[in-house]
């Protein structure tokens, strides 16, 4: 900030976690009344030593603050009780009061008799219990919305009448209740039945109800009216590919794009259609006839159902992680768990996993909360394993395999060096910064911000956020000469020392990003001229918006009457940044020009009200240019470097070991090789698990021959080639 003193700290006493404040993710208690959320990298701690804000977040008012929400409730309900007390019945209250009883003589009032009936819909959904395989569904359904004044007129209850006096049922997957007299209120019903003629009478009547004719008693009134949205039928169909009553159930949790792989992998297991990958895995507890039935759940049904298509043995279903209760209630009737949520979600889902006893597998990095849970975790006999991806994941599996063999041999690690990447592939790479996002640019950017440390021929060499960009060294693989690589370091290099056991021998330890050439400069130059500031921008407070044009000439302080035409150009642009010594090259700052022209800063067009710093904008523009198109691929590259030492005068050997992926595209369905190498080792931690070939219990990363033998055959076995070689 500028003027004044940073933001501190939060309290949020309004109980919609998640609702105003975003980043609010959780509530907090009496006896731990604080977190701490740091922006910077999107990250949730519970400890008050580092940086970022403070939050406190109340849950229930009343107990949280019990003397002001008592008087302050007390006060309001004081003037309706005299009223209450004095009448003997229900009908003899004024309409308002009347109508506002939800209980009365021990039963729900008629006008709330619909609460008990959309929570049963609700635990119906979520029964997929062994006895039960699947969800209890009709033959036929739709996804319908209503939106209006469905419950301060009551609509909701005639919607619902309409829905079981034609034999149908119904699930609710979602509901915004309007906070007053002028809001409306939105719910969407997944409506079924088992004829498809029976279906469509009720959709007849619903939309008699939406659309009253004039014999309706609701003709006319505004208040009354209510809007609906029929989606398309869809007949369900159980397609079973093993001829077995034998099932498994794993639960994913998150519809994005590393769930499919995740989803095909676990329900090829025990099908008639199983790779050969399969065959040589068909030993141990799970029997070789068992079908694996997976249970994919998103906060939007509609993400979760887009996974699930075409795929047999899955099913889509609704699921809000913060409703604890829902979230129990499938975690206790599957076995094994999957969390692809952002990893601020996993301490909540790890603490029902370990109440429930389920075995918990995930992609992201143990942080300090998951950590606190591992003597829970190995009290309950449940395994939580953590880093089942490409980065952390593979590269751990990868790197003690190399590790061990060498210590099994007597050998020690002289150097240990990893390079990983998700990069366009070189056909994609058609941009100046040879880049693209495939999700959003701001984390990608802030990364480059992180501070590294590493060792290097015993040195230990740290490199300032501000200096990264600039750290970037050039690379060539020998396997891979084609490719015009660099890499920057990649945050703390030093703690793989103590993770892989080498701190103590390897002279030289060092994990780092890679990019095409000419990356870390076009980004380190960018970053000097500002576009990566994140204060707020004067010229953005004005009330006409500026253009990117204008926002492009105030950051290079370029004045209109000294360019020689209309338009901004590359040799304008190159000029300015080598007179501001914002460049030592003049190669790099055409390239740099070139990128800036290309991400369209030069252009007439007004930048958005959402957009209040050079960040933002940066972002924006990025996010539009630099993105996957059509059935452009990416590419993942993992490779480490080790090199070994003997004693007795041994030759040192140099290993080599290489994992190169590439999307696929297929029935015009792009999977990404990030999905791919993300989701398909968590589908092999969940088979691990489920096969009791991981016997530890606890917080686990995959260093351990129990783990990372048989998931990196698995892994080789089912398409994803490592190439190993040894000078």
């Amino acid at each position: 900030m500028r003027n004044g003193c940073p933001l501190v700290g939060i309290s949020d006493i309004t109980c919609d976690i998640g609702g105003s404040i975003e980043f609010v993710n959780q509530t907090t208690l009496i006896d731990s009344p604080f977190f701490r959320y740091d922006p910077l990298d999107n990250s949730y701690h519970h400890d008050m030593e580092g940086s970022g804000l403070i939050c406190s977040a109340v849950d229930i008012l009343p107990t949280e603050f019990a003397r002001e929400a008592s008087q302050h409730f007390g006060d309001i309900l004081s003037q309706f009780i005299r009223i209450l007390a004095s009448s003997n019945c229900i009908e003899e209250l004024p309409s308002h009061l009347r109508r506002a009883c939800i209980v009365h003589g021990g039963a729900l009032t008629s006008l709330y008799e619909y609460i008990p009936r959309m929570r049963k819909s609700d635990l119906e959904d979520v029964s997929i219990t062994s006895e039960n395989a699947h969800p209890v569904k009709m033959k036929y359904t739709t996804l319908i919305s209503l939106s209006g004044h469905l419950f301060d007129q009551f609509l909701i209850n005639e919607a619902l009448d309409i829905i079981e006096a034609a034999g149908g049922s119904f699930h609710l997957v979602k509901c915004q209740v309007g906070q007053n007299t002028n809001a409306m209120s939105y719910s969407e019903l997944q409506v079924g039945a088992d004829d498809k003629l029976v279906l469509d009478k009720i959709i007849d009547s619903l939309t008699s109800l939406a659309n009253p004719n004039e014999n309706h008693e609701f003709k006319g009134s505004k208040n009354n009216a209510i809007s609906l949205k029929v989606g398309r039928f869809k007949e369900s169909k159980v397609e079973m590919e093993c001829d077995t009553e034998k099932k498994a159930f794993v639960l994913i949790l998150g519809a994005g794009r590393v769930c499919r792989p995740a989803a095909e992998f676990l329900t090829s297991i025990g099908s008639d259609s199983s790779q050969e990958w399969l065959k040589s895995f068909r030993t141990g507890n799970l029997d070789e006839q068992t079908c694996v039935q997976v249970i994919v759940a998103s906060f939007f049904l509609k993400d979760a159902e887009e996974v699930v298509e075409s795929i047999p043995n899955a099913t889509a279903v609704q699921l809000d992680v913060m409703n604890h209760g829902s979230l129990y209630n499938y975690i206790s009737q599957v076995d094994i768990v999957i969390s692809l949520l952002p990893p601020s979600c996993h301490s909540i889902v790890a603490g029902a996993c370990i109440q429930l006893k389920k075995h918990l597998v995930t992609a992201s990095y143990v942080d300090d909360s998951t950590s606190k849970l591992d003597e829970m975790a190995k009290s309950s006999g449940v395994t939580i394993l953590c880093e089942m991806g490409l980065d952390p994941g593979i590269d751990h599996m990868m790197a003690m395999k190399m590790i061990n063999h060498a210590h099994v041999r007597g050998g020690r690690i002289k150097s240990f060096i990893s390079y990983c990447g998700g990069l366009p592939s070189p056909e994609a790479a058609n941009n100046p910064l040879a880049y693209k996002f495939s999700w959003s640019p701001a984390g990608a950017i802030r990364a480059g911000w992180n501070p590294a440390t590493y060792r290097y021929h015993g040195e230990v060499v740290h490199v300032g956020g501000e200096d990264l960009y600039d750290s970037a060294k050039r690379l060539r693989l020998a396997d891979f000469p084609a490719f015009a690589l660099e890499c920057l370091p990649n945050r703390d290099s030093l703690v793989y020392g103590d993770l892989y056991g080498i701190r103590n021998e390897a002279s030289t330890i060092f994990r780092g990003t890679l990019r095409y050439e000419g990356f870390g400069s076009i980004m380190g130059t960018l970053a000097r001229i500002g576009f990566f500031s994140t204060e707020v921008i004067p010229i953005l407070d004005d009330q006409k918006r500026p253009t990117y044009r204008t926002f492009l000439l105030s950051l290079l302080n370029i004045c209109k009457g000294n360019l020689d035409e209309s338009t901004v150009g590359e040799k304008d642009i190159t000029e300015s940044i080598v007179s501001l010594g914002l460049c030592k090259e003049t190669e790099t700052a055409v390239k740099t020009a070139k990128t800036i022209l290309f991400l369209g800063f030069h252009e007439e067009s007004e930048i958005p009200k959402s957009c209040q710093s050079a960040f933002d904008i940066t972002c924006l523009r990025m996010e539009e240019r630099l993105t996957y198109s059509g059935t452009e691929q990416d590419m993942v590259l993992l490779h480490h470097e080790v090199e070994v030492d003997f004693p007795n005068g041994l030759p040192t050997e140099n290993h080599r070991a290489t994992l190169l992926e590439c999307g696929k595209t297929k029935d015009g369905k792009t999977t990404t090789a990030m999905a791919l190498t993300v989701g398909i080792p968590a589908a092999i931690g969940a088979m691990l698990l489920l096969r009791k070939k991981i016997q530890t219990k606890g917080i686990l990363r995959p260093i351990d021959p129990e783990i990372y033998v048989p998931a990196l055959d698995i892994l080789e076995a089912y398409g994803l080639k490592l190439l190993e070689k040894m000078d």
